[in-house]
């Protein structure tokens, strides 16, 4: 059994994800972070956390930076670099996604946590989405608005999220190849998609690494 494993969770707006993983923690009985690592990387920049909120999961705009970091945000701090705080607080998230991960089981939602983990042994790594028309009726549920209000945050929040997955990692956002698996939560809904990620997560888990190489062999 993997002790160290890690989740990541992918979500579209509006499409449940978040909850999704929560349900999913409380399953497990393991910690899931999401908006805490804002807090966490706030502390180790010691920069005001409500100021990272404002840019958090927005892509830096300075080409300079991005001509200078090349492939890899982390030599930007060595080459004496001007770092915008969008890539500051990338950069710190994605320390603290690995030193977690290291220590044993967690959940991440988002913050490109499946490409940050990518060479994880023992990660797993689900994208939620669902119908337009339930992701709308959901925002429309949760924050009180009307289907026009709802169509647009809707937009600009996927907006947001795929230009910051792209961004940063070089790949496309939601394509079924950079994830284990991609579940349609209209299907089964918050609690019945929780449970199948759980469950798949518990068969990963009775399986031994050496059962786990056949696979990929």
């Amino acid at each position: 059994m993997a002790e160290k494993f890690a989740i990541t969770i992918g979500r579209q707006y509006g499409s449940g994800g978040k909850e999704i993983g929560l349900r999913v923690g409380e399953l497990l009985g393991i910690k899931v972070y999401d908006k805490e690592l804002l807090t966490m990387a706030a502390e180790k920049e010691g920069i005001n956390p409500d100021y990272l909120r404002r840019v958090d999961e927005k892509a830096a705009s300075s080409l300079l930076y991005t001509l200078a970091m090349g492939s890899s945000a982390y030599s930007a701090r060595h080459l004496g670099v001007d770092v915008p705080i969008n890539d500051q607080l990338f950069i710190a998230q994605t320390e603290i996604i690995k030193e977690i991960a290291e220590e044993g089981p967690a959940i991440f939602i988002g913050r490109c946590a499946d490409y940050v983990l990518r060479n994880h042994p023992h990660r797993l790594s689900f994208f939620i989405h669902s119908d337009y028309d339930s992701r709308v009726h959901r925002i429309m549920a949760q924050h009180n608005v009307k289907r026009s209000e709802a169509e647009s945050m809707i937009n600009k929040t996927d907006k947001k999220r795929i230009n910051y997955y792209n961004f940063y990692t070089g790949k496309k956002w939601g394509k079924f190849e950079n994830y284990h698996m991609s579940l349609d939560s209209s299907l089964l809904g918050v609690e019945g998609t929780a449970q199948m990620i759980a469950q798949l997560v518990k068969i990963y888990n009775s399986e031994s690494d050496d059962e786990r190489k056949i696979y990929h062999e």
